[in-house]
């Protein structure tokens, strides 16, 4: 009997810690609000400081709740749902396409309401997938690290600043690591349809030792203590809020193209609240929400029409999906290390 118990209880154990090892990686976690009614649980990517004053916002609003913010990379959010099933109330992604593949494999609930119904169509999927910010991807830029040089203000350009100066810029570019970084995937793969020049800065970056990132807040911290000298393709909205601490950093969206991705959110269908993860949705795209994101980031309009020319949203619809087929996927990224890792 002893033998059986012990036998129990190491199964247990290895259960529990196959359980916890299994768990998803969180970067932060915060409640807000005092409310005694309902806790509203959300996942998201988005820092917690650049959505407290959107939270606050609603809480007043709605003072009887509580909202539990988790934060986690993009990756780490989709494994949350895909493959762990955690119960959310809302999921709020910067990586499109991993959002799209988890709506088009039936995790999204489907949400009708004035305020998507307001949305335009590339700015939202069958009713279950939402955009709520649209946000260019940019190039970063140290004054000081580019001092007697003139600013890059296209791919072309950076290319030929990269090859004329490479003392100057080894081991002082960042960008992300697509390997870890579900928004950084999406930018590279969209790049390389967008045009050819990215495979050759790609190759112009790995000759030069270009430092490979997670997040864009990273790439912003060492862009601003001098660590690099440039960032590429940096999420447009955690630069602008750096600014006024960060007056050294000059933000550049190259005239060839911009890249713009859409911040989405969606209701699990497996939401313990969806009624209440909706409500947090509606009040994001109601007007008093909208002014709030655009006030923090200096955001460009959610209308297509309103756009600068150089200006390239990143559509919401199953195309984003082409790129996380496996083989596509493991294709892509054997190439861009071929070309990051040199010789």
């Amino acid at each position: 009997m002893r033998q059986l118990i012990l036998a129990a209880s190491l199964i247990l154990h290895t259960a529990l810690h196959a359980c916890i090892a299994a768990a998803f990686e969180v970067e932060d976690s915060r409640v807000f609000g005092a409310g005694s009614g309902p806790e509203i649980s959300v996942l998201s990517t988005t820092d917690t400081d650049f959505v407290a004053p959107l939270i606050a916002a609603f809480l007043l609003e709605r003072p009887e709740l509580r909202l539990r913010y988790v934060v986690a990379s993009s990756q780490e959010v989709y494994r949350a749902i895909h493959d762990e099933g955690a119960a959310f109330d809302l999921v709020i992604s910067s990586a499109m396409d991993l959002q799209m593949k988890l709506a088009n494999d039936g995790f999204a609930a489907g949400y009708a309401s004035g305020a998507v119904a307001g949305l335009p169509d590339w700015a939202r999927w069958q009713d279950r997938l939402f955009g709520f910010a649209l946000e260019p991807v940019v190039l970063l830029a140290s004054r000081r690290a580019m001092a007697g040089l003139e600013m890059p203000r296209t791919r072309r350009d950076l290319i030929d600043l990269l090859r004329a100066d490479p003392g100057r810029f080894n081991g002082k570019i960042a960008t992300y690591d697509p390997h870890v970084s579900g928004a950084g995937y999406l930018f590279a793969t969209q790049d390389a349809r967008q045009t050819d020049a990215f495979w050759r800065l790609a190759e112009v970056m790995g000759r030069l030792n270009a430092r490979l990132y997670c997040c864009s807040g990273d790439m912003i911290d060492d862009l601003a203590a001098g660590r690099v000298a440039l960032a590429y393709n940096v999420v447009g909205s955690y630069a602008m809020t750096r600014l006024p601490q960060a007056p050294d950093i000059e933000v550049i969206e190259p005239e060839d193209f911009t890249l713009a991705l859409l911040r989405t959110a969606f209701i699990p269908v497996v939401a313990k609240q969806p009624d209440l993860g909706g409500a947090l949705l509606d009040f994001m795209l109601g007007v008093r929400g909208r002014a709030l994101i655009d006030g923090v980031a200096g955001l460009p309009p959610m209308d297509k029409a309103a756009l600068k020319p150089h200006l390239r949203p990143i559509r919401l619809d199953p195309g984003l999906l082409v790129y996380l087929d496996r083989i596509k996927r493991q294709n892509f990224l054997a190439e861009w290390d071929a070309a990051m890792v040199q010789p």
